[in-house]
C-alpha cells in the first residue's frame, strides 16, 4: 500500500517544484518593468489624491496564515475595510485613476514581491480578506485552505466579480482537484485576455 503512495507523492512534489520555479523564473523576469511601471503609477496616485501610494490589508493565505497583502490604493483613505461587494456604492470611494488601474488590474503589481518572498504564487485562489469569514469557511470546509494564494485563478478568468461566494468556492475546488502545469500555464494566459474584458469587472 506504501509502494503505490509513493509515485503520487513524488508527482505532488515534482509539481511543486515546477510551479515554485515557475513563480520564480516569471517573478525575475517581470520585476524590472513592473517596477518601473510602478513608479509611473506612484505619480498619477499621488498627483490625483491622497494618502499613501500603497495599501495594505490583511489576508488569509495557506493553512489560513494572515499576511499583509500590497496594492496600489485605488481607494480613498476612509474605505471601509470590507471586500468591496460588501459596500454600499463602491464607485463612491473610487479615486480618479482608481477605476482605471482595477480595471486593468494595475493595482495588483506590488504582489509580484509576495510571490518571488513565496507568501502567494502566480496562480491559485486570490486570497480572502481576514473578515470574509462567508468565504474563510467555505474554503476550509473544502480544504481549499491548503492552496497558496494567487495574483490569479480559475475563478479570475471564469467570471471574477460576476461570480457569487459559492460559485467562487467551487471554481476554487476544481483547481484544487486538477492542479497542473498545464493549468496553471491555461490561467496566466487567459488571465492576459481577460484583463480587457471589462465587463467580469465590477469595481
Amino acid at each position: 500500500m506504501h509502494f503505490k503512495l509513493k509515485p503520487l507523492k513524488n508527482m505532488k512534489n515534482l509539481f511543486l517544484f515546477s510551479k515554485r520555479f515557475i513563480d520564480l523564473t516569471l517573478s525575475i523576469f517581470l520585476i524590472l518593468p513592473v517596477s518601473i511601471l510602478i513608479i509611473i503609477i506612484y505619480f498619477f496616485v499621488k498627483f490625483t489624491s491622497r494618502g499613501p501610494f500603497i495599501h495594505w490589508s490583511k489576508r488569509i493565505g495557506k493553512d489560513n496564515y494572515i499576511f499583509n497583502m500590497p496594492k496600489i490604493r485605488t481607494m480613498s483613505c476612509n474605505t471601509p475595510q470590507k471586500a468591496t461587494h460588501l459596500l454600499n456604492n463602491p464607485s463612491q470611494y473610487m479615486t480618479n485613476v482608481g477605476t482605471l488601474l482595477r480595471k486593468s488590474s494595475l493595482d495588483e503589481l506590488p504582489q509580484l514581491f509576495l510571490i518571488l518572498k513565496g507568501d502567494m504564487s502566480i496562480v491559485g485562489p486570490r486570497p480572502a480578506l481576514f473578515n470574509q469569514y462567508d468565504l474563510i469557511k467555505l474554503r476550509k470546509k473544502n480544504g481549499i485552505h491548503k492552496l497558496k494564494p494567487g495574483l490569479t485563478g480559475w475563478a479570475q478568468v471564469k467570471g471574477r466579480d460576476n461570480l457569487s461566494i459559492e460559485q467562487k468556492v467551487q471554481m476554487d475546488l476544481f483547481y484544487l482537484k486538477n492542479q497542473s502545469i498545464y493549468l496553471d500555464l491555461k490561467i496566466i494566459i487567459f488571465s492576459f485576455f481577460i484583463i480587457f474584458k471589462k465587463d467580469i469587472i465590477s469595481h
